[in-house]
């Protein structure tokens, strides 16, 4: 039996309350015969093995408890195995098809997904209600056994790139707000459907805007129930916060405090006191954080839903990526100021300290923004009154700080 730790700067750290079991264990050996049996497996191998999502339920993956995911990830990294990418597809759509979609949905769908053979996007944030969703404007009416959509969505990551997106629109403007939602699966080739891309400031071309007119998508492409969206959006956007705040400091992507931990080490330390002091905050930061996500993560794979701690842990880290980024910049000095000149991940020259600066910016407003994450924890976690309506007066004083 041996610890699962990990190595960060020198100091070891316990990512897991649980301890792995050695090399005699069925389990183990279970996944390291498919793995020796597979050893050029394909991508659709690995989907059919219910290991590229092994938490997940059969067929589509093989209901695995933490410690066996735990099992899985270790055999697969000691093989050198990398699983299918489909970040939004397996981490948003997919689990929400799980929880909504209909047994012909699920078999037409999540195959190719896990095996990244048809690539998602998310089709949510709109030029007029980015922070507040709900307040949508893309609108379905139905015609017959379709439904006609027009609209505009914005900000969609890899719409360029994708088959399919995940899709809600106003099916009914009589209801509130949070109701008359409805979530479709949208091919993205469809008639009528346009995309723009957009280029970010840090030169990323990954962003789109998408214009729907008069988009034509069938009714069997309705995830759950007609105006029952919202609930469903809201699957999606809590396994889109934790998959945002895993990993790296730029959603779950680039380095990590742990590698500016790390440089830092290998170039001797810091002289300064105060850089020195917000090195260690950073670092103490990270483990805090690392801690919060195997604790999110064992909650997933125990098939439980993302509640507001994904909320919490969203905040955190964004603004975790932010201060890794903002510290990097004050460590270089002012070659900041010019375009990084190495790819070398070891060194703060590397263009993607450069990039992600620029990136970061970015943190707090993608996935939900920070204001918006701290009203759900307030009203979920905190127990405090809903947000006030806008229109009421009040005064200053007694404003929230």
């Amino acid at each position: 039996m041996r610890a699962k730790t990990t190595e960060y700067c020198g100091a070891v750290l316990d990512v897991s309350s649980a301890v792995l079991p050695g090399d005699d264990d069925p389990r183990r050996q279970l996944v390291r015969r498919w793995l020796s049996g597979h050893p050029s497996a394909t991508a659709r191998e690995l989907a059919e093995s219910g290991y590229v999502a092994p938490h997940w339920p059969e067929p589509y993956g093989v209901n695995a408890d933490p410690l066996l995911q735990l099992i899985v990830d270790d055999e697969f990294k000691r093989a050198g195995v990398t699983r299918p990418a489909n970040p939004i597809g397996i981490g948003w759509a997919g689990p929400t098809l799980l929880f909504a979609g209909t047994e012909e949905q699920k078999k037409r769908y999540l195959p190719p997904m896990l095996a990244a053979e048809e690539i998602w996007c998310q089709l949510f944030s709109e030029p007029q209600s980015g922070s507040d969703l709900a307040s949508l404007s893309t609108k379905a009416v139905r015609d017959g056994d379709e439904w006609v959509i027009n609209g505009q969505k914005i900000w969609t990551s890899g719409a360029h790139e994708s088959q399919f997106g995940i899709l809600i629109a106003r099916t009914d403007t009589a209801m509130p707000k949070h109701r008359g939602i409805t979530y479709f699966i949208c091919p993205m080739d469809a008639p009528g459907i346009e995309i723009r891309g957009i280029t970010s400031m840090a030169g990323a071309a990954s962003f789109n805007e998408v214009f729907f007119t008069d988009v034509r998508l069938p009714h069997a492409n309705i995830v759950g129930e007609v105006n029952d969206g919202w609930r469903l959006a809201k699957v999606t956007l809590g396994n889109e916060r934790v998959s945002l705040s895993s990993g790296g400091v730029l959603w779950g992507m680039g380095p990590s405090a742990a590698d500016l931990v790390s440089i830092v080490r290998r170039g001797g330390g810091v002289a300064d006191a105060t850089l020195r002091q917000r090195v260690a905050a950073l670092y103490t930061e990270h483990v805090i954080l690392e801690l919060i996500r195997a604790r999110t993560l064992t909650a997933r794979l125990r098939g439980e839903q993302p509640g507001p701690e994904a909320s919490i842990r969203k905040i955190i880290a964004d603004e975790h990526g932010q201060r890794t980024m903002m510290l990097a910049r004050d460590l270089i000095g002012a070659a900041a100021m010019l375009v990084g000149p190495t790819h070398d991940s070891t060194s703060l020259s590397a263009r993607s300290w450069y990039s992600g600066f620029l990136f970061s910016r970015a943190l707090t407003i993608g996935g939900g923004t920070g204001e918006v994450q701290r009203n759900i924890i307030g009203e979920k976690v905190l127990g405090l009154p809903s947000e006030p309506d806008a229109t009421a007066s009040v005064p200053y004083s007694l404003m929230p700080r």
